[in-house]
């Protein structure tokens, strides 16, 4: 039987992050676990972070069961988040991805792609489904 009491859902706000915000839920959900809704600051983010607390704190299911935690950090997002899923004891990574392949992704490589590579614990990769654009609003999950 699979254990799952600790879930940590990265965000960007984007729809693609968005997305994997479904999964997380269901997940706390069926198992009663925790969720760490995480949202890592970088100089790039065109924001204080003032401002990126205040738009992470609004992220909450509409669940009240479910034990959510929100939490900032700052530097490199795939090596924070996998810092602080090792350190926090996470069982699962719930993160969205653009799905983009071959001359599509950067040179560098994806958020996603590196956390899978780099954590610890189980990653769930979600993306969007075929055909959908990641620039549509309504798949906001707040």
């Amino acid at each position: 039987m699979i254990h799952v009491k600790k879930i940590l859902y990265p965000t960007d706000f984007s729809s693609y992050s968005n997305q994997a915000y479904f999964h997380a839920v269901g997940l706390a959900e069926t198992y009663r676990a925790k969720l760490t809704v995480v949202y890592v600051h970088t100089p790039e983010s065109g924001a204080d972070k003032a401002y990126w607390q205040g738009q992470l704190e609004q992220v909450r299911p509409s669940n009240p069961k479910i034990s959510v935690s929100h939490v900032l950090l700052e530097g490199d997002p795939a090596a924070e988040i996998t810092r602080f899923a090792a350190d926090a004891g996470i069982d699962v990574i719930v993160i969205g991805t653009h799905g983009r392949t071959g001359v599509d992704r950067p040179v560098m490589g994806s958020v996603a792609e590196k956390v899978m590579r780099e954590a610890s614990c189980s990653v769930l990769v979600v993306k969007l489904p075929r055909g959908t654009d990641g620039a549509d609003p309504h798949h906001l999950a707040q």
